[in-house]
């Protein structure tokens, strides 16, 4: 479900499957307990592994963009497929996280130099 890696200052969570209300708990758990733990000012989701994303899995998603946002940080989405990039789109999401093109340009552009966690 979520994978978490640091780089730098921005918090990396590489998510699979299907995000929805059966792991939602977990995956907000999960990004609280990063994010509280490591100095990141900045949070990049890889969907690339997501086949689905309901209206729970987008609220999980959402809430730690207002976190990071309100801390002055930015968020940035990589590895959208179309079924996921739809909703996302509709969502208005992809409005205030950046779509990067990689891992390696989001963590570029956010300050994260490379992977080293």
């Amino acid at each position: 479900m979520v994978e978490l890696d640091v780089a730098g200052e921005v918090l990396v969570a590489r998510l699979s499957g299907e995000i929805d209300l059966k792991v939602a708990d977990e995956l907000r758990a999960a990004l609280e307990r990063a994010l509280n733990e490591f100095p990141v000012r900045h949070l990049v989701f890889d969907f690339a592994g997501v086949s689905f994303i309901d209206s729970t899995g987008l609220g999980v998603i959402l809430g730690r963009y207002k976190r990071v946002a309100d801390a002055g940080g930015k968020m940035g989405v990589v590895g959208l497929r179309f079924p996921v990039r739809r909703v996302l789109e509709l969502s208005g999401l992809l409005r205030v996280a950046r779509e990067f093109g990689s891992q390696t340009e989001a963590l570029k552009a956010l300050g994260g130099g490379g992977a080293d966690a």
